[in-house]
């Protein structure tokens, strides 16, 4: 089928365009009236198993300010739950991992599931979401990183350092490689299957790889995250967002991966240079300056273009949207890059 919007999957491939695509990243949800209706109603987890509610979340954004893609409301913590691993969602405090894997005998648990039998409401939620989208744009899929996973799987929670994770890898690193593979494998068939339902790129998040250095990144979290782009480049594009990770792009850039996130605390400069310069990046934008006033946001959108350049590029925020954000100061980001023209 041919989408109507395909800009997106141009930007992945490196073709030139009048202007670059953009999305945001965890535009599906919290900064959104018609998001917080739905979370009055229903739970975290309900949300994210119910394929009607989750494709519903999905388009919001798309019917409210247009995006050149949209990404599949769910969370990187289905995963785990799916290997036999208890996740909760507690309100005001994010999530919580009862047991936590600390042990070899911990991790005997843990399981490499069938995801058509644990995920298959992920892959109801895609059909769903494509019937609704029609073909508009394109439909992002996404995991977490297995070190990323790993950090809540050991520490239980949320951590502004992870120090039980890092302790696990540094004291038991037998035990922290073999979870890091279960998750690699699990994320793997996961992926595999979402782009099967109908997804058209996969994003790979390392929200916490920048907590690692340059070597134990490598041992750690990259290794495994290039075991999950060679198994899928062929099938579908893949973006790697590791944020902190400013050190490992130029290995992301030779990767296999279709593009690169960057944060906010790497310039397009640096992101061009660090990354060997042909592969395409996504970002950069502080997510907090959307609470700048929307002409100043517009502003700053097209010089962020400019530094990057309107090709190889896809305008994303620097990581996911912050709930308290204005609607109007969305729209205010999103409109500045469809507006913009060169020079």
């Amino acid at each position: 089928m041919s989408l109507k919007n395909d800009l997106f999957l141009k930007a992945l491939k490196g073709e030139t365009v009048e202007r670059p695509p953009v999305w945001m990243m965890r535009q599906a949800g919290r900064y959104l009236p018609e998001f917080m209706a739905i979370k009055e109603k229903y739970d975290f987890f309900t949300r994210c198993q119910t394929p009607e509610l989750a494709s519903e979340i999905t388009v919001q954004p798309i019917r409210r300010y247009g995006m050149d893609a949209a990404i599949l409301f769910s969370d990187i913590l289905v995963i785990p739950q799916a290997m036999n691993i208890q996740v909760e969602m507690k309100p005001n405090f994010g999530p919580y991992l009862p047991n936590p894997i600390r042990t070899q005998k911990d991790l005997d648990s843990v399981i490499v599931p069938d995801v058509h039998e644990t995920l298959g409401y992920v892959m109801e939620a895609i059909k769903a979401t494509k019937e609704k989208l029609n073909d508009e744009v394109p439909l992002i899929g996404f995991a977490g990183s297995p070190w990323t996973i790993l950090c809540y799987c050991v520490q239980g929670q949320g951590s502004k350092t992870f120090d039980k994770a890092k302790e696990l890898c540094f004291t038991q690193p037998v035990v922290a490689h073999e979870l890091l593979q279960k998750i690699t494998d699990t994320t793997i068939a996961y992926l595999k299957a979402k782009v099967a339902a109908g997804v058209n790129a996969v994003q790979i998040f390392d929200s916490w790889g920048g907590m690692l250095s340059p070597i134990d990144y490598q041992e750690f979290s990259w290794q495994y995250i290039q075991q999950i782009i060679d198994a899928l480049k062929d099938e579908t594009p893949v973006i790697v967002f590791g944020k902190g990770c400013w050190f490992a792009l130029g290995d992301m850039a030779k990767s296999g991966a279709s593009a690169l996130g960057v944060d906010w605390t790497c310039s397009a400069r640096n992101a061009r240079y660090l990354s060997g310069g042909k592969i395409t990046l996504q970002g950069n934008f502080d997510p907090a300056r959307l609470l700048s006033p929307p002409s100043d946001i517009k502003k700053m959108v097209h010089q962020m273009i400019n530094e990057f350049g309107k090709d190889s590029y896809v305008v994303n925020l620097g990581h996911g949207i912050l709930p308290n954000v204005p609607v109007e100061n969305a729209k205010a980001f999103i409109d500045a890059v469809k507006e913009y023209k060169v020079g």
